[in-house]
């Protein structure tokens, strides 16, 4: 498919189920618990994690237990020797149009990594092509039009950069938990146009969950009682385009 195509194939043969929740009431159980579910499927027997270099999503025991075969790729070689050796690596870039790989995964899933590719278009497409037939890919990701992510997208990377380091004192610009430059290329709550861009890729959409609230203005209580006053009417009477984070849940559809 080119990828200036905009002819769109939709092969959803039901409504995607599209749920609203707060971050700090459901935000970790519901994005862990659901690839751990995604993973223990009968169905799934590899699993490739994009981005997960360092930092592997599941653990070894958990792989282990459910006899998978788990592979992680990331672009750099750095961050793939920092993650235990018993772990499969393919160093790639997830970001390149021209990708090629040999295997293909029953699951293809990414944590906080979406935000970080050029084109939200060549990431997708490429997951795609690492699924198998009624393979399923699943990816967190921040959104925008949240005022952080905004500014985070708009203030230079340096300036922005040492704002998150004031918030959360742990990270650091370089190593393990450093800070990556952002572009929020399909990073969106599920709004329609989201929707016609998975399924022009050939995407069935199976659920889409986004969440209202964040963590940044802990240090800052009247600001966080405001946000979270807000986060809470807005898990009520939802917006799409104000969520703060998201997740999808994407199969790759057999008639595509």
């Amino acid at each position: 498919m080119s990828l200036t195509s905009t002819n769109v194939k939709s092969f959803n043969l039901t409504p995607p189920e599209i749920r609203y929740e707060c971050f700090r009431e459901r935000w970790m159980a519901y994005h862990r618990d659901t690839v751990k579910k995604l993973a223990a499927s009968p169905d799934v027997k590899s699993i490739c994690e994009i981005g997960g270099g360092a930092n592997p999503f599941l653990d070894l025991d958990f792989v282990q237990s459910h006899g998978l075969e788990y592979t992680i790729l990331d672009i750099s070689a750095d961050e793939l020797a920092k993650a235990p050796d018993s772990y499969n690596k393919i160093q790639a870039n997830i970001s390149d149009p021209n990708l090629k790989l040999p295997g293909k995964y029953d699951l293809v899933f990414s944590h906080f990594l979406a935000e970080h590719v050029e084109s939200g278009l060549i990431f997708h497409r490429n997951v795609f092509n690492l699924l198998e037939e009624n393979g399923r890919a699943f990816h967190v990701f921040p959104t925008l039009y949240a005022p952080p992510f905004v500014v985070n997208h708009l203030l230079p990377d340096n300036f922005s950069s040492d704002i998150l380091l004031f918030f959360f004192p742990h990270r650091e610009k370089q190593g393990k938990y450093g800070k990556f430059p952002a572009y929020y290329s399909w990073c969106r709550g599920p709004i329609k146009s989201q929707f016609t861009k998975f399924e022009s890729l050939g995407y069935s959409i199976e659920e889409y969950v986004g969440f209202y609230g964040h963590p940044y203005y802990k240090k800052l209580p009247p600001l966080d009682k405001i946000a979270n006053f807000v986060a809470n009417y807005l898990a009520k009477k939802p917006n799409p385009l104000l969520t703060t984070y998201a997740y999808v849940i994407l199969r790759k559809s057999s008639m595509s």
